[in-house]
């Protein structure tokens, strides 16, 4: 067992250990399996939970019944016992016959995916609208599953002037009421929408630009910079889950920037229901910032599944600048420190051309902790708007042009 030890007393607070668990089926590579689950880690870390060992099984699909064969469960229920981990996480979402059969073998809490996120959300959420949205999530997903949770839900009501007297399981009951709940918050959520949607029509004659991409790709350091505001920022998933926006000036060019909720492979889809009101700035903005952490070794799979759900929202028609962040720790992992100059800045070049024509010259590559060529994206981004914006109000032009000019020869305000 783990221990923690309080800063301010002579006390110890249990952290809870976990084993995680994956099935690697004949779709996906081995390097693509351990990416999951370092990822499932990282989850974990972010909840607070500590992993002991991982275990993996091959098979063609995830077994119907209990999601891996009954030897490595035996496998994973011993060495939970020997150890005494408290949970056991699975890198998949798993039906509620599947968790109780895994219960049932290994004797331990067991915990998939999405149960893990749900979770996150739940202790990071601190509107009102957040923690609405994840309770409404949390009780989606728990519905189907409150058979297996309390025993007692088994247990019938007395039939004390009801017909038959057959009376009423406790879970019927438990079950009705969930449903009440959850009609409920989506009733105070429809009102949380209404609210927000006049709060955006009040904005004004303003462009709108969005912060999207996966989690923990860097989004609230860039916002941080181009706002020059603090933001929360951590290296953590989900930093950020309650839309942040915030009115930027570049050259007398006004827009508004937000700051979205992280993407992540296999988000729960009640999760993507539940936030879709959250998500309403990556709706309604003009331009879609889609920030890209380069040096991690699959960003290309998780542009993807950015792009994958914004075709969900309906926003892959906006236009869209993908900046390549972390472009220091991109090197730092690519670059030996003795290779000549020569050769790295050829090797950097033919990235950046690589994606130069890829994204028809809608990239940049930057470091937004060095704040390197964080000039360059201004420059950007101040183009693109200033055009929507002389697109959308040519009636300004004349004044607009005259404020830059006043700015630019007192050199103020530049991007």
């Amino acid at each position: 067992m783990k221990e923690k030890k309080e800063l301010f007393d002579n006390t110890y607070v249990h952290q809870e250990t976990a084993v995680l668990v994956a099935v690697s089926t004949k779709s996906q590579t081995e390097e693509q399996t351990t990416e999951y689950l370092d990822e499932l880690e990282f989850l974990a870390m972010t909840a607070g939970i500590h992993t002991l060992k991982r275990f993996t099984q091959n098979l063609p699909h995830p077994d119907n019944k209990s999601y891996l064969g009954k030897g490595k469960l035996e496998e994973i229920s011993r060495y939970v016992e020997d150890k005494g981990a408290d949970l056991v996480i699975i890198d998949d979402e798993i039906s509620p016959s599947q968790q109780r059969n895994i219960e049932q073998i290994v004797k331990k809490k067991v915990m998939d995916r999405s149960m893990l996120i749900l979770e996150i959300f739940s202790n990071r959420a601190q509107t009102v609208q957040a923690r609405t949205q994840v309770e409404l999530a949390q009780l989606q997903y728990m519905l189907p599953r409150l058979k297996g949770m309390w025993t007692h839900l088994e247990r019938q009501r007395g039939g004390t002037g009801t017909r038959g007297g057959a009376g009423e399981k406790e879970i019927e009951t438990d079950r009705r009421m969930a449903e009440k709940k959850i009609s409920a918050l989506k009733e105070k959520l429809k009102e949380i929408d209404k609210q927000n949607f006049v709060r955006r029509k009040n904005r004004g004659e303003m462009i709108r630009v969005a912060l999207v991409g996966y989690t923990n790709v860097g989004k609230s350091t860039l916002m941080n910079l181009l706002a020059k505001e603090q933001v929360f920022a951590e290296n953590k998933l989900f930093a950020t889950l309650d839309t942040t926006v915030r009115k930027v000036t570049f050259n007398a060019v006004p827009f508004l920037l937000s700051d979205t909720v992280g993407f992540i492979r296999k988000l729960p889809h009640h999760l993507v229901e539940s936030f879709k009101s959250t998500l309403d700035e990556a709706l309604e903005a003009d331009i879609l910032l889609h920030v890209v952490d380069i040096s991690h070794p699959a960003f290309e799979d998780q542009m993807n599944v950015v792009n994958d759900i914004l075709k969900e929202l309906k926003c892959e028609d906006k236009p869209v600048i993908v900046i390549f962040n972390k472009m220091d720790l991109y090197e730092q992992k690519k670059f030996d420190e003795y290779l000549p100059s020569d050769i790295k800045a050829s090797l950097l070049s033919e990235l950046k051309e690589s994606w130069m024509g890829k994204t028809h010259d809608n990239c940049i590559f930057v470091s937004a902790i060095q704040n390197r060529n964080t000039s360059d994206l201004r420059e950007l981004l101040f183009q693109k708007v200033k055009k929507l914006y002389l697109e959308r109000y040519p009636y300004k032009a004349g004044y607009l042009t005259d404020w830059q000019n006043y700015m630019i020869q007192n050199e103020g305000d530049k991007p």
